[in-house]
């Protein structure tokens, strides 16, 4: 398994959806409390190390409106979402300094300003966790592997809503694209390059 070493100046922890509307479904296999507490804690420590915070909600818009809707086998159910459907949860923030970045799909770079706020700041790799694994974690993971990102995927910061919608990914599509690591293998990882001083090779 290759090692895990950061460079906080190049990296940037990418957390989806992790929103009102979305934390209160159930989730498998973590619960979207857990999730939602491991995500806190690595935004924490990011920002303690002057590393980017990049928090993305999805608006679906009235009745879901802005939400792609093509005609499908198993097509999904109208959407009647609260008030504060997209508003992100209190846990997280933001913090001065973290970005903002708000999505109408489940891939956070299209039609957004994502990679503006990465390319800006030269990132090169992306920290991913957040709620669904099997949609917006993995849209937005396919997009910047074709991007040419690094990637760490944090397997116990995401969840989706059944086993197998976040197993198939974690185990078969995310290790093609990058590092699939726990949320204590990545805080291990940013004290080494604490300890260490930043390392000026890419991540």
């Amino acid at each position: 398994m290759p090692s895990l070493s950061f460079d906080p100046r190049t990296t940037a922890l990418v957390l989806i959806d992790l929103q009102k509307g979305i934390v209160a479904g159930d989730t498998k296999p973590h619960a979207a409390h857990d999730v939602v507490e491991r995500a806190t804690r690595l935004a924490r420590r990011f920002r303690e190390l002057g590393a980017l915070v990049v928090l993305v909600h999805v608006d679906p818009g009235p009745n879901g409106m802005l939400f792609p809707r093509p005609q499908a086998d198993q097509p999904r159910p109208p959407m009647t979402p609260n008030p504060d459907f997209a508003t992100l949860v209190p846990e997280l923030g933001p913090e001065p300094g973290d970005a903002v970045v708000l999505k109408h799909q489940p891939n956070a770079f299209y039609a957004t300003d994502l990679e503006v706020h990465l390319a800006r700041r030269g990132i090169r790799t992306i920290v991913l966790g957040g709620i669904a694994t099997n949609l917006g974690v993995e849209s937005t993971a396919r997009s910047a592997h074709e991007r040419g990102f690094e990637q760490v995927f944090v397997e116990d910061a995401m969840a989706a809503r059944a086993l197998e919608l976040h197993e198939f990914p974690v185990t078969s599509t995310f290790p093609t694209m990058g590092r699939v690591r726990s949320t204590a293998d990545v805080l291990a990882a940013l004290d080494a390059a604490d300890g260490e001083g930043a390392d000026p090779s890419p991540s």
